[in-house]
């Protein structure tokens, strides 16, 4: 056996590190003496599923699939398990993003294409969201970025969409980039979007997400009113599973289109590279 400071050196990790997988569970260990003492074979297990050895402690989501043990306690309504596993992944490596994108988004879609096929009634589908939604309110202050403020973005989703779980990972997922977020969440009739919108000092962009195809009807609505109100300097974007591409958000109203979170973070930015150009001053003053 050795001790959990040996074991910390072992897998590159902090002392506190390798005492959070113990905690967790991860990493099995006992008290001798009164010292945490780890058995080898114990951590030559966990070493093997750590892809770098000794260079960090991301640990590969083949060997651990993360997303399954959340929608086992997502579907058994064990809010504290679910934030267990949501402890565990992040102290195996796991990144915040990865967290949202590779496990709790996995987890409730399979969730919900459970209940779909009658495997699950509502009632559980409407718990597990309540418990994803409570995880988001924790993980959120983690997602915020130091520094100047990028501009705000607006987002929510349409007259008759339900679905809020969506927005609140993308708007914590574009604070991340240094963006300030007014996350109007599901329902939000077209009449608000522009509300908000036009409340706005710093507006960069309002965003729509559309996850039920019968909700496509109030998304153009929203989409036409932005875009003919709010102008060319505001980008105008709808994204979520009931949009096919880029020609459909076009033809719904919107300026652009997102397939998924993180192109929705690539789309600001580069929209916002874009703006920066067109602002430079071209040298031409005075002539």
């Amino acid at each position: 056996m050795v001790t959990l400071q040996e074991a910390a050196d072992l897998l590159g990790v902090h002392y506190m590190t390798a005492y959070r997988y113990v905690r967790l569970g991860q990493l099995p260990a006992e008290k001798v003496g009164g010292t945490w003492r780890v058995r080898r074979e114990d951590l030559l297990a966990m070493t093997a599923e750590v892809d770098a050895p000794g260079r960090g402690t991301r640990t590969s989501k083949k060997r651990v699939p993360w997303e399954e043990r959340l929608e086992q306690r997502l579907i058994a309504g064990d809010g504290s398990g679910a934030w267990g596993v949501i402890e565990a992944a992040m102290a195996a490596g796991a990144e915040l993003h990865e967290i949202y994108l590779d496990v709790l988004s996995p987890a409730m879609a399979s969730i919900g294409a459970r209940w779909e096929r009658g495997e699950l009634d509502i009632a559980v589908e409407h718990r597990a969201t309540g418990i994803a939604m409570r995880i988001i309110g924790r993980m959120g202050p983690r997602f915020a970025r130091r520094g100047r403020s990028r501009g705000t973005v607006v987002l929510g989703a349409p007259s008759g969409e339900r679905h809020g779980l969506p927005v609140a990972m993308v708007a914590d997922l574009i604070r991340q980039g240094g963006w300030e977020v007014s996350d109007l969440g599901p329902d939000t009739p077209a009449d608000s979007f522009l509300h908000s919108a036009l409340e706005v000092d710093d507006l960069v962009a309002v965003g729509v997400s559309v996850t039920s195809s019968d909700c496509l009807d109030s998304a153009a609505q929203t989409l036409t009113t932005l875009s003919r109100r709010l102008g060319d300097e505001v980008l105008v974007f709808v994204g979520g599973r009931a949009v096919q591409d880029r020609a459909h958000a076009l033809a719904l109203g919107a300026r652009d289109h997102a397939a998924d979170a993180m192109g929705i973070v690539a789309l600001l930015d580069e929209f916002a590279e874009q703006r920066s150009l067109r602002d430079e001053p071209t040298g031409t003053a005075g002539h």
